[in-house]
């Protein structure tokens, strides 16, 4: 009995190890993007009914001083915010009939009666405040830690590789990659990382004379930091201590928050390249996990250290402000797309339109889903 109570219990075990680390992640990540669509909502003067963590039965909850039912629901895989005049979770149009049922009071403040600039801004605020979220995470590991960087420097050229190929040589430093300037060896990786089986144009330096290769990546399985497997492009070049010379970039605050916008940037440009060759079967399907996954990773990353844990709670926020933009109802993406039409025709989107955009778009959301369950248990 003792050994099961340590097994699940203890730190290495699956309460503490995995699943305390899952929730607090996903937590952090659902909190802030609701947060978003609540804090703006708000402001532009719209009833909040509900700020639920999570679905299904409620655990526990309690009302604020405005009438907004705080709760925390029994399904950590989400949350949601219900604004006045939502007849459901995803804030779909109601309908003509739903809408009469409200009283004169609860239409100047429900959501579907405000202007559609004021219905936009609540809800891109969700992936907004995911984004934000990422920033504020790298800018306080920078001012905390700085940031270590190594030279884009060539030590080593493996035989046969796409470097060696192209002619890149050991002492070689990367000026650009695809006409982009380098000023670490972390960038080259960066630009080359997602860019498998693509054609990349590299200037390099070389004995003071720049000269121009042309090299194309191959996918290579690696380990990544926290003990998973990954597929990434590589041209095969290998830096080192010596010709690397590694230094450590502190930061004012200021500082740190400009690079810290400057790499969710750069993480934001990754995940969206990699969503677009992944739709065109450009890039390896296990690459893709849903909660079981997430769930090893957050153990992983717990195990080395609560930093460890905020940097998958910044990366992972990334990801689902990217995900919550796509133009499919019922995700905020689906939501925008729908504002914009009305904004440009000066009228709502019919019913009609709206309820086979919201039933489309949730089969791709529940295919989507099933795919990655798949992965998780089955597929990779």
């Amino acid at each position: 009995m003792n050994e099961i109570l340590h097994a699940v219990f203890s730190t290495e075990g699956f309460v503490l190890g995995t699943l305390v680390p899952f929730l607090f992640v996903l937590t952090a990540v659902v909190f802030v993007h609701e947060m978003g669509h609540y804090l703006v909502g708000r402001w532009c003067g719209i009833g909040v009914k509900v700020f639920s963590i999570g679905f299904g039965p409620e655990l526990f909850g309690f009302n604020d001083s405005h009438g907004t039912r705080w709760k925390l629901c029994a399904i950590p895989l989400g949350g949601y915010v219900k604004f006045v005049g939502d007849m459901n979770a995803t804030s779909s149009q109601p309908s003509s009939d739903e809408i009469e049922t409200l009283t004169d009071a609860e239409r100047k403040v429900a959501f579907h009666t405000q202007p559609v600039w004021k219905r936009a801004a609540t809800v891109v605020a969700g992936p907004l405040f995911n984004f934000l979220l990422t920033i504020a995470v790298f800018a306080v590991l920078f001012t905390a830690y700085g940031r270590p960087v190594m030279e884009p420097m060539v030590a080593e050229v493996t035989a046969g590789s796409p470097a060696a190929q192209a002619g890149i040589l050991p002492g070689d430093r990367f000026v650009s990659v695809d006409g982009s300037k380098v000023q670490t060896f972390a960038d080259v990786q960066r630009r080359v990382s997602g860019r498998g089986g693509d054609a990349i144009t590299f200037v390099m330096l070389r004995d003071g004379k720049e000269i121009t290769v042309t090299a194309t990546p191959r996918l290579m399985e690696k380990e990544d930091a926290l003990g998973n497997k990954v597929k990434v492009a590589v041209i095969g070049v290998v830096n080192n201590q010596e010709v690397g010379q590694p230094r450590l970039i502190t930061y004012s605050p200021a500082g740190a928050l400009a690079a810290a916008v400057e790499e969710t940037g750069h993480i934001i440009q990754g995940t969206g390249q990699f969503l677009q060759r992944f739709v065109v079967g450009r890039e390896d399907k296990c690459q893709l996990g849903g909660p079981i996954k997430i769930a090893k990773m957050s153990g992983q990353a717990a195990k080395l250290g609560f930093d460890w844990l905020v940097q998958l709670v910044a990366l992972l926020s990334v990801g689902i402000g990217i995900l919550n933009l796509l133009p499919i109802p019922p995700l905020d993406g689906g939501h925008l797309l729908f504002y914009g039409v009305e904004a440009v025709i000066r009228r709502p989107v019919s019913e009609r339109m709206m309820e086979m955009g919201y039933r489309a778009g949730l089969l791709l959301v529940l295919g989507f889903m099933g795919f990655v369950f798949w992965n998780d248990l089955f597929g990779c």
